[in-house]
């Protein structure tokens, strides 16, 4: 089946590819451990999950702040009822100062979805701007992956006491039995993950794109940092923000905490909470990370009402809950295939941005068929010393040639070139990866035409077009896409390599201030090691789970 034939076709769709997933590639290193620890561990199962209540996104909240906010913008710059507020996240301050500035504007309703969710600085203060909300009287549902949750049981299960607050695990692990050993004994449950990211206030306004709650995600850390966007959207594309939240709220596979943590919080514990929040604001309170926050411009803006939102039409994307527990042939659950119109659409020009980037044989076929087209492609990814995920590079750089004898322009992030929201010291372990590294791109977005932009937190490759749940917005806005498609062109070139061939070989082009260019004829910045490491890495047969 050629992709070119069948527009409503992506090219990482299930034709021609392997589905045999046993892990995900963040988890690779325990597999040795995990085969031999479910040789002696029972299985067990997850409770029944019938404590769960359903709930709806609250509709009538036009007389909040944010409402009346939202409707004296829309009014005074004669925004149409179809056109939805868009304000791009580039930077990481500003990503959490949206964040915290939404939550404490609100007064009805806080909804909060992520994969990720650390135990760090970002996720306290988060965390802290929750529990205010809920004292005030604010319901807070907060929806988490259980991937990043391990060891966290008792905390979750009193925040879930509070009265205005409920928080529900989705696909979780069983509890008491090693997280390890059930990557082995329940694959192809627990190694597919919910990977959306959103937060809503009052049905008022959304923030989805790729960021997790994290100090790497937020320029919180100052040994790591990823370059990411985000992208806040007020009614009318909010609401179809909630939309996809209760539809996940309320899927069998979100458990209450109530009903995996069967924990009686004292009211001695429930008190903790708040002398917590007040000693967690003390000792940062002179931290330079919450002066940033402070002397934010952004801030400013988002309490004087004058956010420079630009506007357009917005529809929503998502896959389907269902899509976890069901075949990977379901395509009606699936993201991909309404998101293929618009790839598929393009005229002229497509700029992907990935930072996990595999396009397997179908992916290089559609990206020949564009440039056959006439049509300009350029992609930005990770090079091997800037990905956190090194078996994702192995999986990706065997196509790289292929697209590059296409036509299809190729650049790599690189890690000793970044600057702003794309720049990172030092290495250390990550949560997200195998191996922590200098990486840095973590944004997820798509440019057609510079008229149309996807952003959202899907990967161009199989584990997030098959495996995981996704969410991401089609953004018709002639304004936005020309911004971030101007943007990249002024900065392409300062912060990556340009990848070349000559004479059969790939090269890598950086090109300096002064116009002068330097020619890498192996991995930029990369050792032996680890050339060597990829090789290797690329004889396994993985491809479908990267």
């Amino acid at each position: 089946m050629t992709i070119w034939a069948q527009p409503t076709t992506f090219p990482w769709g299930l034709a021609g590819l392997r589905i045999n997933h046993v892990i995900t590639p963040r988890h690779w290193r325990s597999l040795f451990c995990a085969l031999l620890i479910c040789l002696t561990s029972a299985c067990g199962s997850l409770p029944k999950n019938d404590q769960q209540k359903t709930s709806y996104a609250m509709k009538d909240t036009a007389h909040t702040q944010l409402g009346k906010g939202i409707y004296e913008w829309r009014n005074k710059n004669s925004v149409s009822d179809e056109d939805s507020g868009l304000l791009l996240l580039k930077d990481g301050v500003n990503a959490f100062v949206a964040r915290i500035a939404i939550a404490r504007l609100s007064s009805e309703t806080l909804d909060i979805q992520y994969y990720l969710y650390h135990n760090d600085l970002a996720g306290g203060l988060l965390t802290s701007e929750l529990w205010r909300a809920a004292e005030r009287g604010v319901r807070v549902r907060v929806l988490l992956d259980d991937m990043d949750m391990a060891g966290r049981d008792k905390n979750l299960a009193i925040l879930n006491a509070h009265k205005n607050i409920e928080i529900r695990i989705f696909n979780p692990f069983i509890r008491g039995k090693a997280r390890t050993s059930q990557f082995v004994t329940r694959f192809g449950s627990v190694t597919r993950r919910s990977h959306n990211k959103a937060m809503i206030a009052d049905n008022q306004i959304g923030i989805i794109g790729g960021r997790n709650i994290g100090d790497e995600y937020f320029s919180a850390d100052p040994n790591m940092e990823f370059g990411d966007l985000d992208i806040a959207i007020t009614r009318p594309g909010a609401l179809d923000i909630s939309a996809e939240f209760d539809l996940y709220w309320n899927n069998q596979l979100a458990y209450p905490v109530a009903t995996l943590i069967p924990k009686q919080t004292t009211p001695e514990e429930l008190a903790s909470v708040e002398h917590y929040v007040a000693e967690f604001a003390e000792e940062h309170k002179d931290s330079e990370y919450i002066q940033r926050l402070i002397n934010s411009e952004f801030i400013q803006r988002i309490e004087s009402g004058t956010t420079p939102y630009h506007s357009g039409k917005v529809e929503i994307l998502y896959d389907h809950p269902n899509k976890i527990s069901s075949d990977r042939d379901q395509i009606e659950f699936h993201l991909t295939p309404k998101l293929a119109p618009y790839i598929t659409g393009t005229q002229s020009e497509l700029l992907v941005i990935s930072p996990y980037f595999v396009p397997g044989k179908q992916g290089v076929e559609f990206f020949s068929a564009m440039k056959a087209r006439g049509i300009q492609v350029k992609v930005l990814t990770n090079s091997l010393t800037s990905n956190d995920v090194p078996i994702v590079h192995a999986g990706y750089s065997k196509y790289r040639k292929r697209l590059l004898k296409a036509g299809v322009e190729i650049f790599e992030l690189d890690k000793e070139a970044l600057g702003q929201d794309f720049k990172r010291h030092k290495s250390r372990l990550t949560r997200e990866g195998l191996k922590g590294s200098k990486a840095s791109l973590h944004a997820k977005y798509f440019i057609m035409d510079r008229k149309t932009a996807f952003i959202g937190s899907l990967n161009l490759d199989p584990r997030s077009v098959v495996e995981n749940t996704e969410i991401g917005a089609v953004v018709d806005s002639p304004e936005l896409a020309t911004e971030l498609a101007e943007e990249f062109d002024q900065y392409i070139k300062k912060i990556a390599f340009e990848l070349k061939l000559q004479d059969n070989r790939i090269v890598w082009h950086r090109h300096g201030n002064q116009g002068n260019i330097k020619t890498f004829y192996k991995e930029p910045h990369s050792s032996w090691w680890d050339r060597f490491s990829i090789n290797l890495m690329k004889l396994l047969p993985a491809e479908s789970q990267l």
